[in-house]
């Protein structure tokens, strides 16, 4: 005898926060591009020093690497974790309670919605911004409040930049109330690219002072910044500290990012509870992966400022690929925003708007349609904007479409070309 179930069987948090656009995206991606500047990875390899110091903890006569670690962290790495940040931020960070290793930083991010947001709490977010912070928002309970950066384009006609997208202090601050529990700063930002400068940050600090406001700080492109521009972090801003869960990723400090090492860097009396999630859901993360980026943060600590460092020769390479990809699409009049920071690149559709007509009344944003027109049509992948803001803002963002320029030159090159046959056409 079959019964069919009657009750509802899917938790009530999940309402409304089904839909992922990366589901979507990458399975497009998968079966149309030939090139694609969509998701947020590199296509160029890890640095050798890292994927060496992974094949001598497999192979090694270490045979205690294949089994559990430390739930909260392998001893070495968040040794190395405190030691580093530590110097950063100019204070004495106990490996043991001020630094916790996550899989990855969405789970690091995760655990600081779970652990600190209660239901009916306010959290503010900043859009445009990285797509998981609303549902996860959601999930625990809390209500997502929007402050959109609003562009201030240059009068001279020169190319948009990122820091030309600021806040409005007056309404960042009315967004601060009784119920505002955190915000989320995400410095320099997906997908605008933009580095916070130390009086945008100090304007965040002293609203979450003033109102007692935790600060979630999502800082994996921390190394990525180009320009002489410095990555300031808002955890060492006067009254910051106690207050600030940072959030850091070896995925995208080391160009790794289906290792999924991630951590938390914070105060002991907020990272407690992030603890508690973390042993209630994963448990830990891959030990071996954990005892290559220690040896990577090892090397890294030594050679700290000098020019062999990873952290300064990859953002100047990087810088060069920006570079390239802002030349290509303005030499096809893709307008780019040229980014301070990140991976990411946005650039304006608007002068290619003929080609994709928009369908008045559709539920679509034009720049889904536009993207998806582009990867079937053109072969090119890359992201809608819209995706990136909340429910009441995406409207205003259609124009636009995000790529990712950390790829090799090939990849560059082959967008490039692609963007060059299709300007051709469109002027033939």
């Amino acid at each position: 005898l079959q019964a069919k179930m009657s009750k509802p069987v899917r938790a009530r948090r999940l309402e409304g926060i089904d839909k992922n656009i990366w589901v979507e995206f990458v399975k497009l991606a998968a079966t149309y591009s030939k090139v694609n500047l969509g998701q947020g990875f590199p296509d160029f390899p890890a640095p050798d020093f890292l994927t060496e110091a992974f094949t001598r903890a497999l192979g090694g006569g270490n045979h205690m690497l294949h089994q559990y670690t430390r739930a909260f962290g392998h001893p070495p790495l968040v040794k190395v974790l405190a030691q580093f940040f530590g110097k950063l931020l100019g204070r004495d960070l106990d490996p043991m309670t001020n630094v916790m290793v996550t899989v990855g930083a969405y789970q690091a991010l995760f655990c600081c919605f779970q652990a600190l947001v209660d239901e009916g709490d306010e959290v503010i977010i900043i859009e445009p911004f990285f797509d998981c912070y609303e549902p996860m928002v959601k999930m625990a309970g809390g209500t997502p409040v929007f402050v959109p950066l609003r562009p201030n384009p240059p009068k001279d006609g020169k190319l948009m930049s990122s820091a030309d997208w600021q806040l409005d202090p007056a309404e960042l601050a009315s967004k601060f109330s009784e119920r505002t529990k955190a915000i989320v700063l995400n410095s320099p930002n997906n997908p605008l690219g933009k580095v916070f400068s130390h009086g945008e940050l100090g304007l965040i600090a002293e609203l979450c002072v003033k109102h007692d406001v935790l600060c979630i700080s999502d800082e994996v492109y921390e190394w990525l910044v180009y320009d002489g521009k410095r990555h300031i972090r808002i955890a060492s801003l006067q009254g910051m500290w106690d207050r600030t869960v940072i959030v850091g990723s070896a995925g995208k400090t080391f160009s790794a990012t289906g290792w999924k090492v991630g951590w938390v860097v914070g105060p002991d009396r907020l990272l407690q509870h992030l603890r508690t999630v973390h042993q209630n859901s994963v448990y830990h993360c891959a030990t071996i992966a954990q005892e290559a980026v220690a040896q990577g943060f090892q090397r890294e600590l030594m050679l700290y400022g000098k020019p062999e460092s990873y952290f300064v020769q990859l953002p100047k390479e990087l810088q060069q690929k920006r570079d390239w990809l802002v030349q290509s699409l303005d030499g096809v009049g893709m307008k780019p925003i040229i980014p301070e920071g990140t991976y990411f690149l946005v650039a304006d559709i608007s002068p290619f708007k003929s080609d994709v007509p928009d369908v008045p009344n559709s539920d679509e944003p034009y720049d889904y349609r536009f993207t998806k027109w582009m990867v079937k049509n053109k072969g090119l992948a890359a992201i809608p904007l819209s995706a990136f803001f909340s429910e009441a803002h995406k409207n205003n963002y259609t124009n636009f479409i995000r790529f990712c320029f950390a790829k090799e030159e090939a990849t560059l090159k082959a967008a490039n070309d692609i963007l060059q046959k299709w300007k051709q056409e469109k002027t033939s």
